[in-house]
């Protein structure tokens, strides 16, 4: 932990574990170190990054507003899979909120997480620890060779699926879905607003809002139910068969499957499309930007 929690002090990457999925994390207050996760991924500047904390005073030091909303989502939710989108502190550099005025914050429910933030003693800026656009880790062994200086090893990942992410700019509105129901979060601060299609240039509101992410090598075919996959070697995974039938287990299982496959050098993978419900947002919107719908 000393080790990682040095490289994050001197301006090095470190990817790490988090109950979502394993996160490529840098000192977000250090904007050159900030810059190395995006030269790594090849991600683009107009995606901003969350910054993960290791307390709700953490937080409120880098917002400049904290509404009675993020007090009490932070209170029911954290740490938990729920970023919060505030208005930011100027101690946050702009390359990691592609130059918005707002800054995502997410207090992980992980403990090496969260002992990395506190043995560093500084926030840290995390996206997926993976390269842009492609398979989010799960696993250890999933974070590509060379991505980051160092990888802490924090067994397979809870939840599966990253943070659901909540603007709290004005109305609330839902950025990018996760494993929280909408319902649940609008039984505590009201209604809450879907956002619509991410801008074709400039900067995103969030992470995640690309038309096409979280991608395996092989083709990946989304399949109504009960329609057959094409001819060829391929892996078909139906609902409730080969994939559970739990909208959460569905979740934790999803990239570790797609990663296991996308091993085996197939020729397609076909995935029978979960229910369009509520409690499968956040599967849903994973699979449809990855996949190629027939």
């Amino acid at each position: 932990m000393e080790r990682a929690a040095a490289l994050i002090r001197a301006g090095r990457l470190v990817a790490f574990p988090t109950e979502t999925v394993y996160g490529l994390g840098a000192n977000a207050l250090d904007a050159e170190a900030v810059a190395r996760i995006f030269a790594a991924k090849g991600r683009p500047r107009t995606s901003p990054l969350i910054v993960h904390v290791d307390s709700i005073g953490m937080a409120r030091a880098l917002a400049s507003q904290w509404p009675p909303a993020a007090a009490s989502l932070a209170q029911h939710y954290w740490p938990g899979p729920l970023t919060l989108v505030l208005p930011k502190q100027a101690s946050i550099p702009d390359i990691v909120t592609a130059g918005l005025a707002t800054v995502g914050l997410r207090m992980p429910a992980h403990p090496l997480a969260l002992a990395l933030i506190r043995a560093a003693g500084v926030p840290i800026a995390a996206p997926s620890a993976n390269r842009f656009t492609e398979l989010s880790p799960t696993a250890a062994a999933h974070v590509p060779e060379a991505l980051a200086d160092y990888i802490l090893d924090g067994g397979p990942a809870r939840v599966g699926i990253e943070s659901t992410v909540l603007s709290l700019v004005e109305a609330p509105r839902l950025l990018r879905p996760g494993v929280i129901p909408v319902a649940e979060l609008e039984a505590l601060i009201g209604p809450i607003q879907l956002a619509g299609a991410a801008p074709t240039s400039g900067p995103h509101a969030s992470p995640g809002m690309h038309q096409r992410h979280y991608s395996p090598a092989t083709p990946l075919l989304l399949l109504a139910p009960g329609q057959p996959p094409p001819a060829g070697h391929g892996a078909l995974l139906r609902l409730g068969h080969e994939m559970p039938a739990d909208p959460l287990a569905y979740a934790a299982a999803l990239y570790e499957t797609l990663h296991r496959l996308d091993a085996q050098h197939l020729d397609w993978i076909a995935v029978e499309q979960p229910p369009d419900l509520a409690e499968w947002a956040g599967v849903l919107d994973r699979l449809r930007r990855a996949c190629e719908i027939l």
